[in-house]
Order: C-alpha cells, then sequence, then structure tokens
C-alpha cells in the first residue's frame, strides 16, 4: 500500500533525464579551464577509442559505447567528456596559475592524448578573484577587439578579445566578485558554449563563400540560355534543354551538400544568441560586450548563408521555369511531326484503298475469265445435240452471271472483313 506501481509511457525515461543530459561543472574559486571541441569525422568508434586510451591510462573503468557523458579525475581537476552531434568536448579544469596566461606543464592534452577529429574551438578560460592582478590581466587582451562587461548583477565580470593565445586557444577571463561555485559553473558553461557555437556557426560562411562563384556561373549560363531563346527556341530545343538540366544538376549537388552545413548554422547561431541574452551583460564604458561584438560579426555571416540559400531557391524555379518553356517548344515540335505522320499515313490508306478496289475490280475480271472459260468446256458437248443454240451462244450467256456472280462474293467477303475490323476496335482489351 501507498506504492506508485504504475505502467511508463513508452520514451518517458529518456524525456525526463533530457533535462539533466547537460550539467554544468560546480567550478571553485581561481581554477583554469580549458575546452577543446573536435569534428568528429570518424564517428562515435574513433571517440570511443580516444576515451577508452585515457581512462585506461588512469585506471579507471572504459566507459560503454553509447555514452554521451563521462568524467574521471585527472591531476588536480577532473576531465569531462561529451559527444554532441557532429562534434565532441573534452572540458579539464585545474588550479589556477600564479599570473593569468602562465603556461601549464601538465595537463591531458599533451603528447599521450591522440585527437578524435580535427580541432574547431579550443578555450582556455581562468576564474580568477578580483584583485589588482586582474587589470594587468584585462590589460593583456587585444584593445582593438577587447569585450568587457559585468553579468549577475555586479557578480563577476567577463573578458576577452576572442584572439588566440601561442596555444592555439581563445583566452577568456572571469573576475569572480562572489559568486557561488554553481553560478561559476554556470557562467563558465555559457562562455563555453559561446565561443564553441560561435565558431561551428561560422563554418557556413566558408561554405557560403566557395559556393558564391559557382552560383554566378550558373546564373551566367542561364542567362545565355534563356536570352537564346528568345531567337532560336525551335530550332536548337534539344541541345538548350541539355544545357538547362547539367545547369540544374549542378545547382541541385550544391544545395544538398550545403543543406546540413546552413541549416546547422542557423541552430548555432540561435544557441549564441541565446546563451549571450543568459548572461544579461551590463556594458562597460568605452567597450563593447561580447553580445555586441559577435552580433556585428556573426549576424552579416548569417545572412550571407542565408542569402546563398535564397539564390539556390530563386535559382532553381527559373531554371524549372526554363525547362518547362522548353519542353513546350519540344512538345509543339512532337505534335507537328506527329500530325504530319498521321497525314502521310492516311494519305498511305487511301492509297492502299484505292489499289485494293483496283485489285478487286481486276480480281472480279480475272475470276469470272477462269469460270466462264470452265463453263465453255462444259458446254462443249452441247454442239453434239441437236438444240437450238450452240455452246459459244451459251458461253457468252454465261458472262454476266459470272461476273455477277463474282463480285457478288468479292463484296461479300469484303463485308465480312469490315465487319470483323469494326467488332475488334469497339471491343475493350
Amino acid at each position: 500500500m501507498g506504492r506508485f506501481s504504475f505502467p511508463m509511457a513508452q520514451g518517458r525515461a529518456e524525456a525526463l533525464g533530457e533535462i539533466h543530459a547537460r550539467p554544468f561543472a560546480l567550478v571553485g574559486k581561481n581554477r583554469v579551464i580549458f575546452q577543446l571541441a573536435f569534428l568528429t569525422d570518424g564517428g562515435a568508434v574513433v571517440d570511443h577509442a580516444v576515451l577508452a586510451g585515457l581512462a585506461r591510462a588512469r585506471g579507471v573503468a572504459v566507459p560503454g559505447r553509447d555514452t554521451a557523458h563521462f568524467s574521471m579525475p585527472w591531476g588536480q581537476g577532473t576531465l569531462r567528456w561529451e559527444r554532441h552531434t557532429e562534434f565532441s568536448t573534452y572540458f579539464w579544469d585545474a588550479p589556477a596559475p600564479s599570473s593569468f596566461g602562465q603556461s601549464i606543464d601538465t595537463h591531458p592534452f599533451g603528447d599521450q592524448f591522440s585527437p578524435p577529429g580535427s580541432l574547431i574551438s579550443g578555450i582556455r578560460l581562468e576564474v580568477r578573484e578580483d584583485g589588482p592582478e586582474t587589470q594587468a590581466a584585462i590589460a593583456s587582451f587585444d584593445l582593438t577587439s577587447l569585450c568587457l562587461s559585468e553579468i549577475k548583477g555586479g557578480q563577476a565580470t567577463i573578458a576577452t578579445d576572442f584572439r588566440q593565445d601561442g596555444d592555439g586557444l581563445t583566452r577568456i577571463l572571469v573576475i569572480d566578485k562572489g559568486m557561488s561555485e554553481a553560478g561559476r559553473g554556470a557562467v563558465v558553461q555559457r562562455l563555453l558554449d559561446i565561443e564553441t557555437y560561435r565558431t561551428l556557426a561560422a563554418l557556413g560562411l566558408s561554405l557560403a563563400r566557395a559556393l558564391s562563384p559557382e552560383m554566378r556561373r550558373i546564373e551566367d549560363n542561364l542567362t545565355k540560355i534563356t536570352q537564346a531563346m528568345k531567337t532560336g527556341a525551335r530550332d536548337h530545343a534539344d541541345s538548350l534543354l541539355a544545357e538547362i538540366t547539367i545547369l540544374a544538376a549542378e545547382l541541385e549537388a550544391n544545395a544538398a551538400a550545403s543543406l546540413y552545413r546552413f541549416g546547422a548554422s542557423r541552430a548555432y547561431y540561435n544557441i549564441v544568441r541565446e546563451r549571450i541574452a543568459s548572461l544579461a551583460e551590463t556594458p562597460q564604458p568605452g567597450v563593447e560586450t561580447i553580445g555586441a561584438f559577435l552580433e556585428k560579426r556573426l549576424a552579416p555571416a548569417m545572412r550571407t548563408c542565408q542569402s546563398i540559400e535564397e539564390r539556390q531557391a530563386n535559382l532553381s524555379r527559373k531554371l524549372s521555369r526554363a525547362t518547362s518553356l522548353l519542353r513546350s517548344w519540344i512538345d509543339v515540335e512532337l505534335e507537328r511531326q506527329n500530325s504530319a505522320l498521321l497525314s502521310s499515313m492516311n494519305r498511305r490508306v487511301k492509297l492502299q484503298l484505292r489499289m485494293q478496289q483496283t485489285v478487286e475490280g481486276l480480281s472480279v475480271a480475272a475470276i469470272s475469265y477462269y469460270i466462264v472459260g470452265l463453263f465453255g468446256y462444259l458446254a462443249k458437248p452441247l454442239d453434239s445435240l441437236d438444240l437450238p443454240f450452240k455452246s459459244g451462244l451459251a458461253s457468252s450467256l454465261f458472262v454476266p452471271i459470272a461476273i455477277g456472280f463474282t463480285w457478288m462474293t468479292v463484296r461479300s467477303i469484303r463485308k465480312s472483313h469490315d465487319i470483323e475490323d469494326r467488332t475488334e476496335k469497339t471491343t475493350p482489351e
């Protein structure tokens, strides 16, 4: 009694667990955090092999192949791994060095680390308590791209210039002014997401730039074809249709190749904007916020991707219309040829009918001639009889009878054939 034991709906466990799928790490005071994101070109198999090697090296049980999250102690911090749709992240934290940006000799990403794919994002984030040395840390950033703002109602200040250090890592500074471990963890996770996803979103821009010359070439060729259609569409419809078909195939291939990338860029861009909004930045005099800095640079890139998508769609519609016009010319030409063929067939049928009628007349005469001849042989014995007429007179009188009989027989045969033809035409197959 008192037990809640009911059959569970399919997918309930997954739905409930989704909100806990990406818990942010609790971050202590004065910590340095490294996060590397790799495009997993080899799939989950390669990622699992790398993670298994790291686990064995630390004497930790190897995670299952279907695992999406995994963590294990490493030195004075924790190494955390997470699998995403097209990339995976490796997160490691440790006590911060004495000065901002100082080299750290011991970390998991040394010579023994085998990357599962190509590096897409590398971040070095330091959380430091507010003090005199933090001003020197801010001064180490490039002032031309420095982003500085307060967050969480003045509980923290964040600074970055989105430039990479000697290790190829983007440096970010979080100045702690009284946040809790959970608060620091939430801020760290948002900043890591912003840098990772803004890099992934920008991948669409390089593809858009690569596709732009191809789009221009297809547009120019389509213009030439449509100009040629104005003067010689009827005479060159087949060749023009072949050219348009090639252009349409090239366009569809490019559109298919860019469909996922542009869609992913839009999704990543939306994530970046959500993470920036959740920071609730307060701008500082004379410098930009992270949100303002990225919006000025990411928004044009996303508009470029959108422009290429719209050009692809518009060009596809234009190619379809041009194809329809050319097919109309080809259909008209085919109809003209079919009409000429039918007219030719009608003339042949009439000629065959006349020849048939001529042959029928000749056949009546020929058959009648042979019948009269046979009758003449039968009538010769009449000459030996004492009759008032001879065989020649009988044969002469039989000629019209033979002709009439033959003509009626041929006509009856032709009528029976006509009836059979009409019956075959009206009988459904």
